[in-house]
């Protein structure tokens, strides 16, 4: 069999991608916007038209409540859901096909930090089991443990939204469980310590997860595909997290639950920058629009500056490094066969040939580039020897604050807009922070 090539159509169950690029999913800060299809499709129409196989929508939670930015979208009901009908159809119209993540904060949500959404909660922020020490005195917010019940309820919700998806034109779904969110708790030994068949042994905490697939199947058809993004590596201050050994049994149960494709990556327990590694955001902090936002949105200048110590200490123990995830994504390859996603630092069409030539992965997955970049796909996918020239990123992680404070997700490096590419396309550098 030839080496697999990024021009080459794959099929993800039900759905054929024309090529293996794919539009990895991050925050495009749509969800307070009062006509989120038109934000998301000033990003995604022009990844599609340039040639993208997939585009991956940020993560969406299932419920009301549950975001982890102001930034995200959240369906209460499924009006919410259908009124997105009219980005997807913009995305097939210009030759692309879209799928959306579907979440929750859980521990980490708004409601447990942020001034504005703290107050006027409806209940305190899922968690699945009573918090350890060490992280009850560095959360200090209330939380709610999920009954069985509970659990079974925001399940059924899962699979509901799923079918809402389905309806608005996705093409499929992907569950985010990576990343601290509240399905990686459910995978962790560090943060799930049920006695019900939610937790226990690593079987037993995937329980939640092979569980919402099922219910997605109920709800959207058996072949409405779904991906599943994981934490395969969950780096620990204390404790043990999940070892690459766990990460490459999840695979195993994901492939036999019934999942499309699979994403698996590292991530820490605890939220941070080590999902998106570069450089420490300096110029961030010393923005005053910034700076006011922040401590708005924290309540306090100590909790403000916890921030930016966390994220300069996050820099300096995650540097960029190309290809982050090779070592994860390349071992869960070679344990099952459905599709495995890379992503993670892929900055040159080279490093995707390469990726793809080596049977390491199937898909390759490109995520801030495309704020610098909205055109990127037709330099990845030109034909002819692969180009080791990078992407026009620099990992200077300007957009990470902005995108915690429910900022547009676009690139905020004012040096970018200066370099010129031939054939390339307008860009959003350079965002004025008021």
């Amino acid at each position: 069999m030839s080496p697999a090539r990024l021009t080459d159509p794959i099929d993800l169950g039900s759905l054929r991608l024309k090529n293996r690029l794919y539009r990895a999913p991050v925050l495009e800060g749509a969800g307070g916007a009062e006509d989120p299809a038109a934000v998301y499709a000033r990003h995604f129409v022009p990844n599609a038209a340039a040639g993208v196989g997939l585009i991956i929508q940020g993560n969406t939670i299932v419920c009301p409540e549950g975001r982890t930015s102001p930034g995200m979208s959240a369906i209460g009901e499924r009006e919410r859901m259908l009124a997105l009908a009219p980005l997807t159809r913009a995305v097939h119209d210009a030759g692309g096909k879209i799928i959306t993540q579907l979440g929750h904060g859980g521990l980490f949500a708004l409601e447990a930090w942020h001034t504005k959404f703290a107050p006027v909660r409806t209940s305190p922020p899922y968690a699945p089991s009573p918090l350890p020490l060490w992280l009850r005195a560095l959360h200090r917010s209330q939380t709610h443990v999920l009954t069985t019940r509970e659990v079974q309820q925001l399940i059924a919700r899962f699979g509901l939204v799923a079918a809402w998806a389905r309806e608005a034109g996705y093409d499929g779904v992907q569950l985010a469980a990576s990343n601290a969110k509240l399905l990686h708790q459910f995978l962790s030994p560090i943060f799930n310590r049920r006695t019900d068949q939610y937790g226990g042994d690593l079987a037993g905490r995937m329980t939640f997860v092979r569980e919402i697939r099922e219910a997605i199947a109920r709800e959207a058809g058996a072949d409405f595909p779904v991906l599943l993004k994981y934490t395969a590596v969950e780096l620990t201050p204390i404790g043990r997290g999940i070892s690459l050994g766990d990460g490459v049994e999840i695979a195993r149960m994901a492939e036999a639950a019934g999942f499309a494709a699979l994403t698996p990556v590292v991530a820490d327990a605890l939220p941070n920058t080590s999902i998106a590694r570069g450089e420490f955001p300096r110029a961030s902090f010393d923005n005053p629009g910034l700076r006011k936002r922040l401590l708005e949105a924290t309540g306090s200048r100590m909790r403000a500056i916890l921030v930016h110590v966390g994220m300069f200490l996050a820099a300096r123990k995650y540097p960029f490094s190309p290809m982050w995830n090779r070592d994860i994504f390349r071992a869960v390859k070679a344990a099952v066969s459905i599709p495995v996603f890379a992503v993670g630092g892929i900055r040159t069409p080279a490093e995707a040939a390469e990726i793809l030539a080596r049977g390491e992965a199937d898909m390759i997955g490109i995520g801030r580039p495309f704020y610098a970049e909205p055109d990127l796909a037709r330099r990845f996918l030109a034909a002819g020897a692969p180009s080791t020239a990078a992407t026009a990123c620099e990992s200077c992680n300007r957009c990470i604050v902005p995108q915690m404070l429910g900022m547009p997700g676009v690139c905020y490096n004012p040096t970018i807009h200066k370099l010129k590419r031939p054939g390339s396309g307008p860009n959003h550098a350079a965002k004025k922070v008021a």
